[in-house]
């Protein structure tokens, strides 16, 4: 691994297959925006033989981010599968965003892949999303490798950024992030700068020379072994510590030369068991060049160093959750598979792509597909929680650019394109059909800042549903919301990029135009104070006239307590068949609100008295009489506005606590208490305001650098503040 002077060039052109998991390699690539991910894809796709020097394949798109939003946004946007041959295996690459917005495509990826390969730019350093991203990858054991960008830049130290991403990754034991490789500088350009030419063998102590454009191995030479030597020590040390073989230490100190061999087959069942991190170096091929610096150790490290799929077994239930045995990797296993992306092909319809855990899906297989509803089908949306259905499988591709290469199965370990799963959303569990299982699906953070859109004009109107439905099963972090109160359509975002992104998609693939409009809180409406009214409803034009009065009192009540309807009438001045009809008309004048078209909660109306006539009085005139008698108690008596309250919790590094307890004041908020979490981290609980925190989701990621992470959950409605609400109501008068 990574030390062999040979190369294993791949088949240039053909898509990558995979007939057994022992033969497979699911590796997804992390890091924040800007750190060279899709160009890293790009370079080992390269010196795999698998694209052209242009990083484009046959049909001359680029074998990653060829989608035209990523295009125009100069950014992954989306989650890609490169697979590239190396070596006798297959490489399923996994390119994710780096940008926060697109953090559900990220877990895709990462619920996908088997290893990762953290990517940090030695001009950036490492930020504290991708700290975090670690310890996600750490608590579930998944093996982990950095990647070392932009060698070029004036500033970037090698050796600086290796001792960076030790503090940041190593933990306790800063010795499990060690470099394999030392960069090889070449002579110093105008500006001082040296630029990286090679790589240095820690292990093998070769030279490995990428000036020519390919990578040429030779022996060092004697000025260049006391570079290394410290490193290479500590290198060693590293990896015995690790080593099942406790007397390899003990042979080591006491001056033993450990065997290569077994130092490299040592380093790699580490790198699988996840406790110990290699970082190398990488760099795009020059121009006219063949391979890019340190993408062969690369791929080196991936076939030799990362576990193949057979090492990982998966929890699954029966579909009424009773447990079963944890499915192995096995081809010739029940098939359990699971939809971790779904999309829409301008020429194919819905695609899905699918990792397969066990067994082998082919194309006309019937399915059965079971989900908890990450989409539109979950319960905040209006569905329910478990749904099902048995499914055709389609025909299976793998991703070449933007051509989709047909293949015969996906096998255990493997993932393929599945063409035409109508009714499959994101997270879904695919299945035999006549043993039904079900996986857990992963976590997926809530979207949390509001977009309210409505139709440009009537056609886009006829087509929204059916675009805006296609757009949240596609993407399980977006949630859609029919408003009730507010009458508004809602698209609950992760960000603005992801806003952004949900609209271009909605005019480029569904052509539907939609404008942005102001969110709204749902508000209610009190009374104050306890009000008399009197509705007078009688009307006579010939014929069948209209006849009902009605008095009644109102007074509020405790928050929580709704509409109370109480009925004191004496005497039958209102006739018992009439009093239900007056309680309709409250009813109904009290959810169209009095002061500013919202609904009243929380107050008690009493009928006490009124007056009908034999012929002329009816329900409707009782109903009308009902509804004038509340607008009449509202005229003369204090309306309170109520704003809804609620309840966020905010996780931040404790070095934030100070400008977040701030910011919140500043929204009329009111902390309530923190609490200290694991990793320097604090809790903070505070109610606020909702028409507050629309933005909150934006505002907290610059105020933490990007770490923060908040819930939010409905506490109650209370009085909103007396010139906020003279304010709406100005405007609901306007409007009106």
């Amino acid at each position: 691994m990574g030390d062999k002077a040979s190369t294993h060039p791949g088949a240039a052109g053909r898509a990558a297959t995979a007939d057994h998991p022992a033969s497979l390699r699911n590796v997804v690539l992390v890091g924040h925006s800007g750190s060279g991910k899709t160009t890293l894809v790009e370079a080992l796709a390269l010196t795999a033989g698998a694209v052209n020097r242009a990083g484009r394949v046959q049909d001359g798109t680029a074998v990653s981010d060829y989608d035209e939003i990523e295009h125009r946004q100069q950014r992954s946007v989306q989650l890609s599968l490169v697979p590239v041959t190396w070596d006798g295996c297959k490489i399923n690459l996994l390119d994710t965003p780096g940008y926060a917005d697109f953090v559900g495509e990220l877990r895709a990826g990462l619920r996908a892949a088997d290893a990762a390969l953290f990517v940090v730019s030695a001009a950036d350093g490492v930020d504290g999303a991708t700290r975090m991203v670690w310890d996600e990858c750490a608590a579930v054991g998944m093996p982990r490798a950095i990647v070392i960008t932009h060698l070029e830049a004036s500033r970037a130290d090698f050796d600086e950024m290796t001792r960076i991403c030790a503090e940041a990754f190593g933990g306790d034991d800063p010795d499990a992030v060690l470099p394999l490789y030392l960069p090889l500088h070449g002579r110093p350009g105008a500006d001082g700068h040296a630029p990286v030419t090679g790589l240095i063998g820690l292990l093998s102590q070769q030279v490995f020379d990428y000036a020519s454009g390919e990578r040429k191995a030779s022996e060092p030479g004697d000025d260049q072994l006391p570079l290394i030597a410290e490193a290479r020590n500590r290198l060693i040390e590293g990896i015995i510590s690790e080593s099942e073989d406790e007397s390899l230490m003990d042979r080591y100190l006491g001056g033993e030369e450990i065997d290569l061999k077994t130092l490299i087959e040592d380093l790699e069942r580490a790198v699988a068991r996840g406790v110990f991190h290699p970082v190398l170096a990488a760099a795009p091929a020059a121009e006219d060049a063949r391979q890019g610096l340190g993408t062969v150790e690369l791929l080196e490290l991936v076939t030799g160093g990362f576990p193949t799929p057979l090492e990982r077994t998966t929890p699954v239930t029966t579909v009424d959750g009773q447990a079963r045995p944890e499915a192995g990797c096995d081809p010739a296993g029940p098939l359990v598979a699971e939809v971790v992306k779904t999309s829409s092909d301008p020429y194919v319809g819905r695609v899905s792509l699918v990792r397969v855990f066990s067994g082998t899906l082919r194309p006309d297989d019937t399915v059965h597909v079971c989900g908890h509803g990450h989409g539109p089908a979950a319960p905040d949306a209006g569905g329910s929680d478990l749904h099902e259905a048995d499914e055709r499988i389609g025909a299976l591709s793998s991703p070449f650019g933007k051509q989709q290469r047909s293949v015969t199965a996906c096998v255990a370990g493997d993932l393929a394109w599945v063409a035409k799963l109508a009714r499959a959303e994101t997270g879904d569990t695919l299945s035999a059909k006549d043993a039904p299982l079900l996986m857990e699906p992963w976590t997926m953070p809530d979207p949390l800042l509001p977009l309210a859109i409505e139709a440009h004009s009537k056609p886009d109107e006829d087509k929204l549903s059916q675009g805006l439905s296609r757009l949240v099963a596609e993407d399980p972090t977006m949630r859609l919301e029919q408003n009730q109160d507010t009458h508004q359509v809602v698209l609950w975002c992760l960000g603005e990029a992801h806003a952004d992104v949900a609209l271009e998609r909605l005019r480029s693939r569904y052509g539907v135009h939609v404008d942005v409009v102001p969110h709204k809180v749902s508000l209610r409406e009190t009374f104050g104070e306890k009000a008399a009214g009197r509705g007078r409803h009688v009307k006579q034009s010939g014929g069948h006239g209209q006849y009902a009065i009605c008095e009644i009192e109102v007074e509020p009540l405790p928050g929580g307590s709704g509409i109370e309807f109480v009925d004191k009438v004496v005497g039958g001045a209102v006739p018992r068949q009439f009093i239900p009809s007056v309680e309709k008309g409250v009813r109904a004048q009290a959810a169209r609100g009095v002061a500013a078209g919202n609904p009243i909660v929380d107050v008690r109306i009493t009928l006490l008295d009124g007056k009908a006539h034999s012929v002329d009085s009816s329900d409707a005139a009782f109903q009308t009489a009902g509804a004038l008698a509340l607008r009449e108690a509202a005229a003369d008596a204090t309306i309170h506005l109520l704003e809804p309250v609620a309840e966020l919790r905010v996780l931040i590094g404790d070095e934030y606590v100070g400008a977040v307890m701030s910011d919140l004041s500043g929204r009329r908020g009111r902390v309530v208490g923190t609490e200290q979490s694991p990793g320097a981290r604090t809790l903070v609980r505070a109610e606020v305001p909702e028409i507050e925190i629309g933005r909150y989701a934006v505002d907290l990621r610059s105020l933490s650098h990007g770490t923060g992470r908040f819930s939010r959950s409905y506490a109650r409605h209370e009085p909103m503040p007396a010139a906020l609400s003279a304010k709406i109501r100005e405007e609901a008068h306007k409007g009106a």
